[in-house]
Parts: structure tokens; sequence; C-alpha cells
């Protein structure tokens, strides 16, 4: 029996997905990298090889024997100065590793993508997979480089490679012990997230995400991505349900140009925040899409979002109860702070308008 190979066990998405192929049965070979925290994945019995996926050669000799490859790693961040090494991993990793698989005549890959892939949807309504990616002036290094690498990975199925794409929204649930994926509920319980701009994510529960792969291997149609996705939430109502079950106040809601000068404000203040400016500009966005396509060719649903929050504030309750009451004790000071950054942001756009007005009348 064929091996099957999987790139990114340890990570949050590729963790989940290690556990529910060894359910399935398959002889898995995992890639795990020199230093890499394998805590997600020790309980597992499977194989395990060092190969950074950006080392030909390594990647070669992982796919000895091999049949089926799952294609889960990556980086995310939304920090600037991680521009050029999320091009190197995403679009650089995928071309090295699918390239390979190609060479290798595998009998099947299913490459992990992001919803963000496919760009932000037009305010108040939802994308799908035909949605042309019209977000490359967002300047987003993250979602540029997830875009690149699907187009990479779509390019190399024209050429023969039996390829079928999947692409998950925002994944929740337990076990993001990077905190990569659920990095905004962390923040949120440890309070530092004092104010949001108006916009809008689609949450879904990370283990459905790897029963998705399954269902994308079984029934996928090569060349295809299929969008895995839950429930579409604005952040108003996002941060008013993981209010309620966890207990922190939600934050403030203010407009958009304002926000992104209190990010730049609190990021370097006092009350430092762990969301940039550059993270507020995507935050404003509307990253909601539906999920029809998967639904109806692979047979795939997602669990009620009410499950998949909840799982996601007790897994951080357990793993840092005592940080989070003092984060809940220290929130009032965030949010004066946060309202000076807004004051700031307020006279800042009142003397822009001035300006403006005032060039209008030369």
């Amino acid at each position: 029996m064929a091996k099957t190979l999987l790139t990114g066990a340890t990570g949050f998405i590729g963790s989940h997905l290690a556990r529910r192929l060894a359910e399935r049965g398959d002889d898995l070979r995992v890639t795990v990298r020199e230093g890499s925290d394998t805590l997600a994945i020790d309980d597992l019995d499977v194989e395990r090889v060092r190969c950074d996926i950006l080392d030909r050669r390594a990647v070669r000799r992982a796919l000895k024997g091999v049949g089926r490859v799952f294609h889960a790693a990556g980086m995310t961040s939304m920090r600037p100065q991680d521009r050029e090494r999320l091009f190197e991993v995403n679009v650089g990793g995928a071309r090295t590793v699918l390239g390979e698989c190609l060479r290798a005549d595998v009998a099947r890959v299913v490459f992990t993508s992001n919803a963000a892939a496919l760009g932000p949807a037009a305010r108040g309504q939802t994308a799908d997979e035909a949605q042309l990616f019209t977000a490359g002036h967002l300047g987003i290094p993250y979602v540029n480089s997830v875009h690149e690498a699907e187009v990479e990975a779509i390019r190399l199925a024209a050429k023969g490679l039996p390829l079928v794409c999947v692409n998950p929204s925002v994944a929740f649930g337990p076990g993001d012990t990077h905190v990569t994926s659920t990095r905004l509920v962390r923040s949120f319980l440890l309070g530092r997230v004092p104010a949001y701009a108006d916009g809008g994510l689609n949450v879904v529960d990370v283990r459905d995400v790897a029963s998705g792969h399954l269902l994308a291997d079984q029934h996928g149609t090569v060349g295809e991505r299929y969008i895995l996705g839950g429930r579409n939430f604005t952040f108003e109502r996002l941060f008013a349900d993981l209010g309620r079950i966890s207990g922190v106040e939600p934050p403030l809601r203010v407009p958009r140009g304002i926000a992104a000068v209190a990010a730049s404000v609190l990021h370097i203040g006092p009350g430092h925040t762990t969301l940039s400016p550059g993270e507020v500009l995507a935050a404003s966005q509307f990253w909601t899409y539906r999920s029809t396509k998967a639904k109806r060719d692979l047979g795939w649903k997602a669990r009620a979002h009410e499950e998949t929050l909840e799982a996601t504030v007790s897994w951080y309750q357990e793993r840092e109860r005592e940080r989070i009451v003092r984060g809940r004790r220290s929130q009032q000071l965030q949010y004066r702070v946060a309202g000076a950054a807004i004051s700031v942001g307020e006279g800042m756009a009142g003397a822009a308008g001035r300006v403006l007005r005032g060039l209008g009348g030369l």
C-alpha cells in the first residue's frame, strides 16, 4: 500500500488533518522541520521525516513510496516585515512540493489554500470560487502570497498534476498551539482588542476543515477548488458572541479610518495591542464566503458555530486562565487608552478635512 505524505502536520489545520488521516487508516508519513514543536502530533503513531519544504532534495526523498499527498504547510502572518518570508514559504514551498509531486507521478494531491486567496467579498455580500481576485491593491502580503501559491498549484494541475484545492476560511476550534488562526480570539480574551472597525469574516471549525480535506481527496474534481467555510459574522456579532461565552466585555466599534489611526497609537503606546494597522486594514474588509460547491459536490457540511466558538474559548481558558483574568482586570485601561487614541484619530481626520477643504478653495 502506498504511503500518504502530509506536510505542515505540526500546524493548526495540519495536526487535525494528521489525526483524521491516521483514523482513516492511511500509512502516514509527515514532514517535520528541524526544531519544530511537535506537541500537537506527539501522540500519533506516524512516520516522521526531517524535511524543509524549500529543500527540493529533502522533498524528493520524502516522496519516495508515496501515492497521495496533502500539502498543508504554509506561513500565516500579518506583519509587514514577514512579507519576503511569506512569499518564500507559501509560493516557493508550493512550487517545490507540487513540482516534485508531478515529477514523482503521485496519484492524488490535496492542496490547502485559503479562502483569502479569493479576496474579500463586496460589502455585505459573500464570495464563491468563481470570484476574480482583485485584492492586490490592498497590499496585504499574506493574502497576495496565498493567492499566488494557489495560482501555482492550478498551473501545475493544468500540466497533469492530479490536484484538488481546498480553501478554508478562518479556522477556529481547539488545539491552535502556535496561536495562528485563532489569534483574534486569544487577543480578545486578553483584552487586547479595545476597538474594531466595520467588517466581517467567515469562521469554520478546524475539525470540519480536516474532514473537508478527506472529502476532497475522495470526491473532488482535479483542478477545482472548494471553499470550506462556516458562519459569516460581522465583527460586531462575533465579539458579542465571544463576550457572551467568555464574560469578556466586547470592544468598541469605531469608524474605519479612525480605527487605523487608533491602532497606530495603541501599537506603540502604553495600551499596546497585538493588532497592527495592517491587521485593522484587513479586518475592515468582508472576508465572507459561501460553501455551496463543497456541500453539493463533496457532501461536506460545517457544525453549528456556537460549538466552534465555545470550543475555542474553552481551550484558551484552560491553557491561560490566569492571564485571561489579569487581562479582564486591565481591560478598562485598554479602553481608556483606546478612547484617547480615537480622539487623536478624530482630531487628525478633522485636520485632514480642513486641509482638503482649503485646497478646494484654491
